[in-house]
């Protein structure tokens, strides 16, 4: 069996290991390992990218969510949360604001709200789209039909991201409800990736029941999808869940899988999640260290940030978007990084390589 040093290296080099080497990786508790992996993610995300940071300015249109997963704070079979949604001329008025900071992207996301129907939603893209025609606009919204992705693709919409969660069939049934499916979210991703979105996906890190076999299963089907963008995250218990007790996802783990995505996708687009910022003070400035080049800071009008309540004690709730930007900005640069004022898209995708 190889040591760590060496599968580390075996995996820089091949962007891919056997199941039992990426078991002992993802389970390494071992200090030299992690800065071994963690060196090596960071030279390879700057040699795809050097040290450029993308922002995209996030926009969270609604709380309201038809759906009842498990972990989920702002599922439906919670009654106490303090629903809103944003008319769509707030969500623009957001956006004129975030361009105005320097944005480039901006990401509308949302629970699965009905009244957010196709022909509002393309409104939106629209008018977006004519007034801010060299910015990527993002879509987060959960599960629709064929003809609604492609209705929003013609609109305008140019990103979507749908984390698949769980890429085990009996994980994804533990964490949802019977009437969700993981086969429908996975059509949902390659339905996106065939009608020419830039593509995201990815899972929690240490959600409930969890194993090391699910993880490698989840690292197995992002290699099959290839999506632009991986956003991974540590699972935060929501008070509000039958999940409240259970522990929460680990900065350690979470640091490894982020650097073991880098050397497995080395030019994908890699968010330092709020999530990671939420369980360390510094946990958006150790996962950029560790291969990520992505920060979203929230866009959203302060009087409804504490409303789109996914899991307890999410930062960043309080701030004006230009205070937000402004330290975000601070403590990026601070890391020995930059932040671009760009649309900052995949290596590699220009519209001709989908991958």
């Amino acid at each position: 069996m190889r040591e760590l040093s060496e599968i580390i290296d075996a995996l820089r080099r091949d962007c891919d290991i056997p199941d039992d080497e990426l078991k002992m990786l993802i389970e390494a508790d071992d200090s030299e390992a992690a800065d071994t992996l963690r060196t090596a993610a960071d030279e390879v995300r700057r040699e795809n990218y050097g040290t450029t940071v993308f922002l995209r300015g996030l926009i969270e249109i609604s709380s309201f969510c038809k759906n009842d997963c498990l972990y989920c704070g702002i599922r439906r079979g919670n009654h106490d949360a303090d629903r809103y949604r944003l008319d769509p001329e707030v969500i623009l008025a957001c956006a004129d604001e975030g361009y105005r900071l320097g944005f480039r992207t901006f990401v509308l996301q949302g629970g699965e709200d009905m009244y957010f129907t196709d022909e509002v939603m393309c409104g939106i893209i629209r008018q977006l789209r004519e007034d801010h025609p060299d910015c990527a606009i993002t879509l987060s919204l959960g599960e629709r039909t064929e003809e609604s992705y492609r209705l929003m693709k013609e609109a305008g919409a140019d990103r979507y991201l749908l984390r698949h969660e769980a890429a085990s069939d009996e994980l994804y049934s533990k964490l949802h409800p019977a009437q969700m499916s993981l086969e429908n979210r996975k059509n949902c991703l390659y339905t996106l990736k065939r009608l020419g979105y830039q593509v995201g996906a990815g899972f929690m890190v240490g959600a409930p029941y969890q194993t090391t076999e699910h993880i490698i299963a989840d690292l197995r089907f992002l290699q099959e999808l290839r999506p632009q963008m991986i956003g991974i995250g540590p699972f935060v218990p929501h008070h509000s869940t039958c999940f409240a007790e259970a522990p929460g996802g680990t900065l350690q783990l979470t640091l490894r899988l982020l650097g073991i995505l880098r050397l497995m996708h080395p030019a994908v687009l890699l968010p330092a999640t709020t999530a990671l910022g939420t369980i360390s003070p510094i946990g958006r400035e150790l996962g950029l260290k560790t291969g990520c080049n992505v920060v979203m800071p929230n866009l959203s009008p302060v009087g409804v940030r504490k409303k789109y309540d996914l899991y307890d004690n999410k930062i960043c709730t309080g701030e004006e978007a230009a205070e937000c930007r402004g330290c975000l900005q601070r403590r990026i640069e601070s890391c020995g990084f930059a932040v671009a004022q760009e649309r900052g898209d995949a290596v590699g995708f220009g519209g001709l390589d989908q991958q």
